[in-house]
């Protein structure tokens, strides 16, 4: 089962390595890892993608908890959350069939960043089956390079929605 963790930490090096040492350390397999800062200058968020049962996620969780710079984690299975997944990826296509390529990155509301004589270069944000699903079909036309941030995630604001079902 496939689990999203929030971990607010310490901004300070060694941070990272601490982190990943712990999961290393424990036996524990990080699908997906994204850190970055946070409205606070002393607050770094990790994002962590964990595949694993139910007994998995309570030790990472625990595990996280005890370590010195981690402030606070939080399990998003819980709650709605909304999360996010970047992808830069080189599409091989030929002139002629440029329009074909350029449609289907219209299709999953992605934008061409960059054409060459031989390729596009697109960007697409979305969900992991979202990007996947773009991946599987921009694989007939060639894929050259590919580069991906991992996921991001942010539970919604309860309040916000309590009041739109009212």
């Amino acid at each position: 089962m496939r689990h999203v963790i929030s971990a607010l930490v310490q901004n300070q090096p060694g941070v990272l390595a601490h982190v990943a040492g712990m999961f290393a350390a424990r036996g524990f397999n990080i699908d997906s890892l994204v850190v970055g800062r946070t409205e606070s200058p002393d607050l770094s968020r990790m994002t962590i993608v964990v595949v694993g049962d139910d007994r998995v996620l309570e030790q990472v969780r625990k595990q996280l908890a005890k370590l010195v710079p981690v402030v606070k984690v939080r399990d998003f299975g819980e709650v709605k959350y909304i999360e996010r997944d970047l992808l830069l990826v080189r599409v091989a296509v030929s002139a002629e069939r440029r329009p074909e390529v350029i449609e289907l990155v219209n299709l999953f509301r992605g934008r061409v960043v960059d054409v060459a004589r031989s390729s596009v270069m697109v960007e697409l944000s979305g969900t992991e089956d979202k990007l996947e699903a773009f991946i599987d079909l921009a694989r007939t036309y060639g894929i050259r390079e590919l580069a991906r941030t991992g996921v991001i995630a942010m539970a919604r604001d309860q309040q916000k929605a309590a009041e739109e079902t009212e």
